[in-house]
């Protein structure tokens, strides 16, 4: 029996490698979310951009608060079981009307994280629509083997390299958009991307990169990750501790040693080093 999502959406998930949207967050708790998002950012302007995005659930306690909360949880047990571990985040905004946006990629070609027993909770801040650079996927893109990808560097990508599978057939895409408080689930291997935001409001989204089983393993180097429900009994990664104050000197020099172990994985076998 599931906790969060229907059967037919667990049977959307498999067919397609991906499901939206889950219903997650009320209006008037996003309200209060993006409220301490924002002020964060106004109180601590350079610590979330660039790189400074990466992991600040580990910096931000509203930003922990959603990764540990137990309605996304549930939906999170619906797809890969009840042992969870976090395994990192990442919030993405795009300001209005600019030209960042995300190419063509699959998680799971650079990200280190094997077998690909994990999945990926994309969290709508603000609303996110098509005009504002949504995410869109390739349904059934996640039943092949995983796809080459060329480094591009590209000065308005917001992948740390660049990443991007070439030729895909666009015309197969899907956009997933959603209202504030929904949340999107995808595979590992599932073809996806997000163009840039030509709205006149910030597209504000948290990924949750990744959710892990236990049993999964990092073989490009070392990363922390929080027990977010059941047990661990493999203890493959670093445990981090959850944070009680926002940007504390212990949690600011934890994310900077997270967020150094998480680049040498992304740039591992790359000679050169992107902005993210």
């Amino acid at each position: 029996m599931t906790k969060r999502l229907t059967t037919a959406q667990q049977q959307a998930y498999e067919r397609d490698g991906f499901v939206a949207p889950i219903n997650i967050f009320s209006a008037d708790e996003m309200a209060d979310i993006r409220a301490e998002i924002e002020a964060a950012e106004a109180r601590w302007p350079d610590a979330l951009d660039g790189p400074g995005r990466n992991n600040a659930h580990l910096a931000l306690p509203v930003l922990d608060r959603i990764t540990h909360d137990s309605r996304l949880l549930d939906a999170v047990e619906d797809v890969i079981g009840g042992d969870i571990l976090a395994a990192g985040t990442t919030l993405f905004i795009k300001e209005p009307d600019s030209s960042g946006y995300i190419s063509w990629h699959q998680d799971a070609r650079y990200i280190g994280m094997e077998p690909h027993d994990w999945v990926t909770g994309w969290l709508a801040i603000s609303d996110v629509t098509e005009e504002n650079g949504c995410m869109q996927m390739i349904p059934g893109s996640h039943t092949a083997p995983l796809k080459d990808h060329i480094d591009t560097y590209g000065e308005d990508n917001l992948l740390t390299r660049g990443q991007t599978v070439p030729d895909v057939d666009e015309s197969k895409a899907v956009p997933v958009p959603l209202k504030p408080g929904q949340l999107s689930l995808h595979h590992p291997r599932i073809i996806h991307g997000s163009g840039p935001n030509r709205s006149a409001e910030r597209r504000i989204g948290f990924a949750l990169q990744s959710y892990i089983a236990p049993s999964v393993r990092q073989v490009l180097g070392e990363m922390y990750v929080q027990q977010a429900r059941g047990t661990d009994r493999y203890k493959h990664h670093i445990e981090a501790p959850r944070i009680t104050a926002a940007m504390s000197a212990e949690a600011v020099a934890l994310r900077a040693d997270a967020n150094k172990k998480l680049s040498d994985i992304f740039y591992a076998g790359s000679d050169r080093i992107g902005k993210y």
